[in-house]
């Protein structure tokens, strides 16, 4: 992949040139307030990069699930407000995306400018299956720039117009973010340092069959928790009463025991649960065995014999990787065996350690928890990114920046 540097010889220097950058900007919202501004902070560098080499910056992103039309909820305004109060210099946000309004913004540019235009996916042109309506779109994305810049590590896994398809027409580079995380995630798959140790939790099993599969011939342990534990309890022949079960995983699942066993590979599955008759922070809540949930009961969180036994087994390990919580986090009292985890991450940190926090909702909790992103050795803006290049599978928006 080239890099800013090397587009920057290509162009006879930036200042002047109008490039095209696609940040990943899709943070939660509450109204229209930020929650976590993790990936505004992250998309930052390469921003300034670009605006103190004297480029007329251009950024766009998604937000959320448009189906192809304006949402307001959906606007990336506040999430302009906030990218101009962290790069510390004026930022104009476009009420839309490639239509006359930002022509006429992107013309309007002098050197050093930062525009970010409305909501990509607020066109059907951005995610469209059809190839002739989606180079349309990026057609004219292309229109507006000289050359395009990706650093929106989140949806290079996305054959999208603003992903793919604009990196076709235009002089190209990946941006500082972009290639960090392809740095740290190359590591992990390919020389990690020993004992290697990954944590996987979230709600289901299926999202992450590739990654297991293909972490099972990498990793030294797996320490499993979250909505996905139970396919795996299941898989053992327990009980799970009416916790979340993804009865057609289960032989799969049950596969994947066995060929940890062939290989040497411990699997690490808690030994007691935090189990409640409802899925609410004011449900009934107790302790149980792992093996023993009442056939009325739901596990929200992992028990704490079970943090005991993670921190454990993460205490000599020199790589963790951690994709998805331990169990509901966002409710108090199953959100323990969230916080120990991210907890021993820290403390492997401090002690030299590299640990990885995958994004998505295990980035939203360590945050949440009061953790800073420098406890970490790396939090990753791509959960589902991350896990499909650690799957080793193409990633369309990094193939393309190679060509």
């Amino acid at each position: 992949m080239r890099t800013i540097e090397q587009l920057t010889e290509e162009l006879g220097g930036l200042a002047g040139r109008t490039v095209l950058v696609r940040s990943d900007l899709n943070v939660p919202l509450d109204g229209s307030t930020i929650t976590d501004d993790g990936r505004v902070r992250a998309s930052v560098p390469t921003i300034t990069q670009l605006a103190d080499a004297g480029a007329r910056v251009v950024v766009t992103a998604h937000l959320g699930r448009p189906k192809g039309a304006p949402e307001a909820r959906y606007s990336l305004a506040p999430v302009a407000e906030r990218l101009g109060e962290l790069l510390g210099r004026p930022v104009t946000f476009v009420e839309e995306t490639v239509g006359e309004k930002a022509q006429a913004a992107v013309r309007a540019m002098s050197d050093g400018d930062v525009v970010v235009l409305e909501n990509l996916r607020f066109n059907p042109g951005e995610t469209a299956r059809s190839d002739e309506e989606r180079a349309d779109f990026a057609g004219r994305l292309a229109g507006l720039a000289d050359a395009f810049v990706s650093d929106g590590f989140g949806v290079v896994h996305r054959a999208q117009a603003s992903v793919y398809d604009v990196a076709r027409l235009l002089p190209h580079a990946a941006g500082g973010l972009v290639r960090s995380e392809v740095e740290v995630m190359r590591q992990l798959r390919e020389d990690p340092q020993r004992p290697y140790a990954v944590v996987l939790g979230g709600a289901k099993v299926s999202d992450k069959l590739g990654v297991i599969e293909s972490l099972i011939t990498v990793a030294d342990r797996l320490l499993v928790g979250g909505g996905m534990v139970f396919t795996f309890l299941k898989a053992q022949g327990h009980e799970v009463g009416t916790s979340l079960l993804e009865e057609d995983q289960v032989d799969t699942v049950r596969g994947y025991l066995e060929t940890a066993a062939e290989r040497g590979v411990e699997i690490v599955l808690p030994t007691d649960i935090v189990v409640a008759d409802a899925f609410s922070a004011d449900a009934a809540h107790r302790v149980v065995p792992a093996d023993g949930i009442p056939a009325d009961m739901m596990g929200l969180d992992i028990g704490p014999e079970s943090e005991k036994l993670f921190v454990s087994r993460l205490s000599d390990a020199r790589t963790i990787f951690w994709n998805g919580p331990m169990g509901a986090f966002e409710m108090e009292p199953f959100a323990s065996g969230t916080r120990v985890v991210a907890e021993a991450l820290v403390e492997r940190t401090r002690d030299g350690a590299m640990t990885v926090v995958g994004g998505g909702d295990s980035a939203a909790a360590v945050r949440e928890f009061g953790h800073a992103d420098e406890d970490f050795g790396h939090i990753s803006t791509g959960g589902g990114a991350s896990l499909e290049y650690l799957e080793g599978k193409e990633l369309p928006g990094l193939s393309v920046l190679e060509a």
